[in-house]
């Protein structure tokens, strides 16, 4: 995940972080988000909304990510911190089992 660095390092960043899982692993993916976003706080990030994909076909879950979540944290440097947050780390190998593929994008909350 690259994100722009600003003139201000205290900036808000808010990230939409899609989630697809690896076949059959749909809730496995939920408890290693359950965790790691349990640390989410320590950095003063903020899951702002979790929304899942209700699979009603296997075409959806094939092809559409599992989860799509809303997060905010104070600073690019927060992220950073986050994403490289020991416990995190040691979970790895749970991570590449249970999530096929994460697509991260910096947006901006519209009303």
């Amino acid at each position: 995940m690259v994100m722009q660095e600003s003139t201000s390092p205290a900036r808000p960043v808010t990230l939409c972080v899609l989630l697809w899982a690896n076949p059959g692993m749909e809730n496995g993916l939920t408890a290693y988000e359950d965790k790691v976003l349990g640390y989410a706080a320590e950095y003063g990030g903020r899951v702002i909304q979790r929304a899942r994909n209700n699979g009603t076909d296997d075409h959806a879950l094939e092809n559409q990510p599992l989860e799509i979540q809303t997060l905010v944290f104070p600073s690019p440097q927060a992220v950073r911190d986050f994403m490289s947050d020991d416990r995190r780390q040691a979970l790895a190998e749970e991570r590449d089992r249970v999530i096929a593929m994460t697509e991260t994008i910096e947006v901006e909350l519209a009303s």
